[in-house]
């Protein structure tokens, strides 16, 4: 066990203790279809909303991004976790490095967002001006990195991992795909090594249906948080938000929430 990891608690919410944290994204296209499921999930048994913004038809007007935001926050109820997935990371839209720092930007100066989600792989000196301008705000920064072709060696998932903690990441999250069983093991193994030392909590998993085992023993193997699906996945093997709480209550080793 670490006593020495950085608990990061964002309202009512501790990650890095007790059971995993279940985040729900949400994936509409529209205002109106967005808010929806925001208001849906404000009765979701989930801790975090995750906000993919890359889904959202008027992404590229940073100041709509904004100003929806603050009404996503309230609609939910929850703490907002605010994503733009790149395209080379599973997202579903191309844009320049330079519109997604200032859409960022535009969240952080003049919407609502709890957490952003920064991508490792980004331009270094641009993300690491994201990251102080979070501090500033204080909003936490959880960075990411994302192979949905395989699953890297166990020495390189530590390495990328490692990576992020090093860049000031409040949390490190990575989520890779497996081709054999070996794949999760290896994903596994990474996330209980990195966790004897980290300073800050992971979010850790392996896609698919065979990954899908990661996504529920994240107290066991040291990953904080998990992703449930509540009407439309974001990513391949992610569980239902409504049968996920059991779940993870069941794997639980201690009674902390």
């Amino acid at each position: 066990m670490n006593n020495n990891v950085k608990y990061v608690r964002v309202g009512d919410v501790t990650f890095g203790k007790g059971r995993p944290k279940i985040i729900v994204p949400l994936v509409g296209k529209t205002a109106e279809s967005i808010l929806t499921v925001a208001t849906q999930a404000k009765d979701l048994d989930c801790d975090v909303v995750e906000w993919r913004i890359d889904f959202y038809d008027d992404v590229t007007q940073p100041e709509s991004v904004a100003s929806l935001s603050h009404q996503v926050r309230q609609a939910a109820g929850k703490p907002l976790l605010v994503t733009f997935r790149t395209a080379k990371e599973g997202g579903v839209l191309e844009i320049s490095d330079d519109l997604y720092f200032e859409i960022y930007r535009a969240v952080l100066e003049k919407g609502q967002a709890d957490l952003i989600d920064l991508e490792l792989f980004m331009p270094e000196k641009e993300v690491a001006a994201m990251i102080a301008l979070a501090n500033e705000k204080e909003v936490k920064v959880v960075m990411c990195n994302h192979d949905f072709d395989a699953t890297p060696a166990k020495e390189e998932i530590i390495r990328r991992l490692r990576l992020m903690e090093a860049r000031d990441a409040d949390i490190c999250k990575i989520a890779v795909m497996p081709q054999s069983n070996q794949d999760v093991l290896t994903l596994l193994q990474a996330t209980a090594e990195v966790s004897k030392t980290a300073s800050r909590p992971l979010i850790t998993m392996s896609m698919g249906a065979l990954g899908m085992v990661s996504r529920v023993s994240g107290e066991v193997f040291g990953s904080s948080a998990t992703f449930g699906a509540a009407a439309q996945a974001s990513a391949p093997g992610q569980v239902p938000v409504t049968a996920l709480r059991e779940m993870l209550t069941t794997l639980q080793l201690t009674n902390e929430e």
